[in-house]
């Protein structure tokens, strides 16, 4: 099983991985802090290394980064994190958003196939709508 890291930050929500993708300081860690606001957990932030097992991705933390986030004006701040998670979606954070998109996207990591969505991480709904893509991403599991 081969491992590779991907700049993203990623959270588990419902026991599912999101992976937050974004140039740095496109918000994947300030959405993460409002989604595990809203009961998600950390998984890893700004890198996150990832299996592909039996057709399934799955997302832990490096160990230098492990159960830490960096909030910005705060540092960097220690907190419960989970480990091995099946990722079910990724969030782009830097790409035009669409009001209506035509069809769903899906995006190709580590050769395993994810639906994807774009979103502005600084958008007050942007936590409520990870968690409703997720939901539709996943509602056939």
């Amino acid at each position: 099983m081969k491992q590779s890291r991907l700049y993203a930050t990623s959270v588990a929500i419902g026991g599912r991985a999101v992976l937050l993708m974004g140039p740095s300081g496109s918000g994947k860690s300030d959405l993460a802090l409002r989604l595990i606001d809203r009961g998600a957990d950390l998984v890893s932030d700004d890198y996150t290394v990832l299996e592909a097992r039996d057709g399934t991705l799955f997302a832990t933390a490096p160990d230098t980064i492990a159960g830490k986030i960096e909030v910005r004006g705060i540092g960097i701040i220690e907190m419960p994190r989970v480990h091995d998670i099946a990722v079910a979606l990724v969030v782009c954070l830097d790409g035009v958003v669409e009001r209506m998109p035509l069809r769903p996207k899906a995006i190709t990591v580590a050769g395993v196939d994810l639906p994807e969505i774009t979103l502005n991480a600084f958008e007050e709904s942007a936590a409520i709508k990870v968690e409703l893509a997720l939901h539709r991403a996943t509602k056939g599991l």
